[in-house]
């Protein structure tokens, strides 16, 4: 491997370091909740990152189970949403760069 090619992909690992952690966007939920929230978010994007839909699907159970039902969540790119949703059960955020996690109870 050539010293241009060894660059290449020490950048390519870089880049994934710095945008491998969670981003809040958005939250008015209160620190315990949001921490268990975020942490479930990370927990299930790493173990489905090839399926948003069985991400989405491990939150909302596990929301559900935690914190009582009527929780709803979108894992995505590139969306854009409006919701109603009761105060202090919103968490909005991005991991891994580009996928954007909303998790809201309404009932």
């Amino acid at each position: 491997m050539g010293d241009e090619e060894k660059k290449d992909v020490g950048d390519k690992n870089d880049h994934r370091r710095l945008h491998s952690f969670p981003l809040i966007r958005h939250s008015d939920m209160a620190e315990e909740m949001r921490t268990e929230a975020m942490e479930l978010c990370v927990t299930a994007c790493e173990k489905f990152a090839s399926s948003n839909e069985a991400a989405s699907k491990m939150i909302k159970e596990n929301m559900d189970k935690k914190f009582g039902s009527s929780w709803h969540v979108v894992v995505g790119e590139g969306f854009g949403f409006e919701i109603t949703y009761e105060t202090k059960n919103l968490l909005y955020m991005f991991f891994g760069g580009s996928v954007a996690i909303a998790v809201w109870k309404c009932s």
